[in-house]
């Protein structure tokens, strides 16, 4: 049952034990203490499992090892690279006797993929030295495929002179005559292409791939999930656009036979975005991701396979009010098992090609990272609002989770995290939204208790149920405030029509959804509806900023991230609506209408304004010109400004100034704890 079944005595005025004096709270402090688990993969018989570990110092450094635990019961689990020389992106070899992995060391000037035995002790060999770096690691039969950033027709000695002229120049410029020029943190450089690779496993020359075809693939973004090899090495499905260089680029999947010269487009037919790639255990066919609306990211991705016989392509499920993510094939090629959002819920299900409908495997708590081994073993990720991320395997037929590690144990131990229930009110329309509450340690129901309201980004994703570090939902609960996370329309997971239902109004149902919470709980006993506050980033930051500038109940709004002048979301990477509804001089009155900037005569409600320079998501510009229009009109706020942070406050440092900031700022406009 859900972590707060008991809570519905709880809230309605049921007594409640006092919290644990033996324990603390989860503070942002506690948080950076944590562990932080990768996506586990598993090997081909079932009975190892390696996962990236990060951790996580005082001087603000980081560090990822790998560690094997064992699939056997006995819970036995050790690190298996080296301290001080990060690793990453773990792939097992066909028979299991190998592990590789990318990793920096020693004179490496750029990531490098390293071989590690797996059946004993054994030291870690290079097996790489690609001057511009590796990524996007897949070990297919006898090669070790991966992606490189590469000046096209150059060979690796001219690349690693140009990038040792390009450090001693001193020229900080980027040129730019095509698009994209950045992406989400950094920018592009336009001369040098996304090229897949192979080398031997046994060692030997570094073989291009996708450079003899002329074609790159996706400029930005590009990893393992972006391309698949056929398990007899024939056949190389990968994801590239078919229109390079123009402002919007539409994913298609390619498929072409090794060592012939030309790729041909598997989904031309489709306007809107094809990805995902991957070849079924017997290569009979090819399955990828779809999504119908062209601009739209999103829709709804369907389930496509295409028969490799035939040259047949199929749409599965498509009336299932779902979208597929996180797929793996099932060992005999009958279908999938997906990690799937499901009403703010990620669950793991089972998705047949049968004709049969998907079905759930598992019930509570977020799913992800699935990997399955040749016999049918199933290894995910496991959290919950209350616990990090576990590594275990599901059990398909009745979705028990049995843990594989121990991570986190010892500090878990040591804190109360609170509690919190899924609940469901009438927003816009009175239509029925998901909302999570997150309740303090030692929640009284028979006190009141402040509220801070959170707004999610995206806006078409969800929260759902798991354990967030840069927006922990516990730790703003802890300081003694009742915390709330709406999935107002526009969130995932509840349906096509739902998810799509605030295009290209990003204002209007949203908003009235947010108000409808916020009265919602204010008609709870135990909420002081005189010390009531919000906050958001991101998407969630531009509907802070719609807030700000309509009536609401808010004491004080904190602002990240945000979205404030959709004419200047130009210069970003992302420009809002601007390629399914036209830019601004077709449709003005889109921006007119949904741009927050528009209604500053009405901002009076005191604002912390907070940006990462390094965001191209939401360019800097947006949080300056927010804070001088705040400034300008008398509005009590203030701006927190990270010259090293991008769209996320991402170092140990400024996190915790960030949760400091967040915390000073609300309780100077509602004092926390229950009164």
């Amino acid at each position: 049952m859900r972590i707060l079944l008991s809570l519905l005595f709880l809230v309605f005025g049921a007594s409640v034990a006092s919290a644990d004096d033996e324990k603390t709270p989860l503070s942002a402090e506690v948080l950076w203490k944590l562990e932080r688990a990768g996506a586990p993969v598993v090997s081909p018989d079932g009975t190892m499992v390696v996962v990236p570990l990060t951790t996580y110092d005082e001087d603000n450094e980081s560090e990822t090892r790998l560690w094997l635990l064992a699939n056997d019961g006995s819970g036995a689990q050790r690190p298996i690279t080296a301290e001080g020389s990060a690793a990453s992106s773990p792939v097992f070899s066909p028979s299991g006797a190998q592990l590789a992995f990318i990793s920096k060391r020693n004179e490496d000037e750029a990531g490098q993929i390293y071989l590690l035995p797996t059946a004993g002790p054994g030291e870690a060999s290079k097996l790489t030295d690609v001057p511009t770096g590796v990524s996007g690691l897949r070990w297919e039969g006898e090669y070790l495929y991966f992606i490189s950033s590469v000046w096209p027709e150059h060979s690796w000695e001219e690349m690693a002179d140009r990038l040792k002229a390009e450090e001693e120049d001193h020229i900080s410029a980027f040129t730019w005559s095509e698009m994209p020029y950045s992406f989400f943190d950094h920018y592009l450089n336009e001369d040098r292409k996304n090229h897949l690779f192979r080398i031997p496993a046994a060692g030997g020359d570094v073989e291009p791939v996708t450079e003899p075809l002329g074609m790159a693939m996706m400029p930005a973004g590009t990893g393992a999930g972006d391309y698949d090899v056929s398990p007899d090495g024939k056949h190389l499905a990968f994801v590239t656009t078919s229109t390079p260089g123009a402002v919007y680029s539409n994913g298609d999947v390619f498929l072409v036979e090794l060592g012939k010269k030309k790729a041909r487009n598997l989904t031309s037919d489709n306007p809107a975005n094809d990805y995902g790639p991957m070849f079924s255990p017997d290569g009979k066919q090819l399955a990828f991701a779809r999504q119908r609306i062209a601009g739209f990211y999103g829709d709804q991705a369907k389930l496509m396979t295409y028969s490799m016989a035939s040259g047949d392509t199929q749409m599965h499920h498509e009336d299932w009010d779902y979208g597929v993510s996180g797929l793996v094939w099932t060992p005999d090629s009958s279908g999938f098992y997906g990690a799937i959002d499901d009403k703010a819920t990620r669950r793991v299900y089972s998705i047949s090609l049968d004709g049969n409908a998907p079905s759930p495997v598992t019930k509570e708590n977020d799913y992800g990272a699935l990997s399955i081994a040749d016999n049918g073993v199933l290894v995910a990720q496991r959290q919950s609002a209350l616990h990090p991320v576990r590594i275990g395997t599901v059990d398909t037929q009745s979705g028990d989770f049995n843990r594989l590690d121990a991570f986190n144990d010892e500090v878990m131990a040591t804190v109360d995290a609170g509690t919190y229930e899924s609940v469901t009110y009438k927003g816009h329309n009175g239509a029925d939204i998901q909302m999570w509450v997150h309740y303090p340690p030692g929640f009284n129901p028979r006190k009141e208790y402040p509220l801070m309201m959170l707004i999610h980004g995206g806006p078409h994703g969800a929260i759902s149920d798991n354990f967030h570090y840069r927006w922990n939902a516990q730790t703003f609960a802890s300081w003694g405030y009742v915390t709330a996370w709406p999935n107002f329309h526009g969130s995932s997971g509840f349906g096509q029509d739902f998810v799509d239902a605030i295009n290209p109004d990003w204002t209007t149902k949203p908003y009235a959804d947010v108000m409808a919470a916020a009265d919602f709980l204010a008609q709870k006993k135990f909420i002081d509806e005189d010390r009531m506050v919000a906050a958001g980033g991101s998407y969630g930051g531009y509907l802070s900023s719609i807030i700000l500038g309509k009536e609401n109940p808010f004491k004080a709004l904190v602002i990240h991230a945000a979205v404030y002048d959709l004419y200047a979301q130009m210069s970003a990477d992302f420009a809002v609506n601007m390629e399914r509804f036209g830019p601004y001089w077709e449709n003005p009155e889109i921006y007119r209408e949904q741009s927050p900037h528009y209604y500053a005569k009405n901002f009076n409600t005191p604002s912390l304004v907070i940006h990462g320079q390094n965001d191209l998501r939401v360019p800097v510009g947006q949080g300056f010109e927010l804070y001088r229009t705040l400034q300008t009109k008398g509005v009590e706020s203030r701006l927190v400004y990270y010259p090293d942070e991008n769209h996320w406050i991402l170092s140990r440092a400024n996190s915790l100034h960030w949760y400091g900031e967040v915390r000073d700022w609300v309780s100077k406009f509602a004092e926390p704890g229950g009164k």
